[in-house]
């Protein structure tokens, strides 16, 4: 112990002497140059720091609006371009729709079609049926008949009445051809 004691007395005496030296001194002076250059910066600073932080909230302010530009500019785009997929998707929604109504009608129809139902069709070919009839009775007996019920009638009764009176219409003018016909 004794000796690491002699030991850095001997060193403080060198390092006592080299302080002391030229080159010390030159180090020294640099320290406080740059020492002093510092406390001019943090005054410089301080005297237009406030400066440079208005300076810097407007260049913020610029930033942010442009940024809110482009932002508003992609959510218009991202905007359009949902509506137009969602414009597409109903689009086609709306033509399946289409496919599966007119399916349902063609089951619909067959189903009706099965059962004995007259479709629109043969309701309609009836009544022109009927009118020929009519035009025929009326050549005939040489007197106008009355319209027949199946042309007033509302559409879902035409089915009902349309074959019956068909057959009314048909049986007096067989029974006249049949009558004239005997009276010969």
């Amino acid at each position: 112990m004794v000796k690491k004691i002699q030991k850095n007395g001997s060193d403080n005496k060198a390092a006592a002497q080299a302080f002391n030296s030229p080159l010390s001194g030159a180090i020294k002076d640099s320290a406080q140059q740059i020492w002093l250059a510092g406390l001019g910066a943090f005054s410089k600073a301080q005297e237009e720091g406030g400066k440079a932080f208005e300076s810097l909230v407007k260049e913020g302010l610029s930033i942010q609006r442009k940024t809110q530009a482009v932002a508003e500019e992609r959510i218009s785009e991202a905007t359009n371009k949902v509506s137009s997929m969602a414009t597409d998707i109903s689009s086609k929604a709306s033509g399946q729709w289409d496919k599966l109504e007119s399916i349902f009608e063609e089951r619909v129809a067959k189903a009706l079609n099965k059962l004995g139902v007259p479709s629109a069709r043969d309701v309609d070919a009836l009544i022109k049926r009927i009118d020929a009839l009519n035009q025929h009775v009326q050549q005939l007996g040489g007197k106008a008949p009355a319209k027949t019920a199946a042309r007033k009638a509302a559409p879902a009764k035409k089915a009902a009445a349309a074959k019956p009176a068909a057959k009314v219409a048909a049986k007096p003018a067989a029974r006249k051809t049949t009558r004239k016909s005997a009276a010969a």
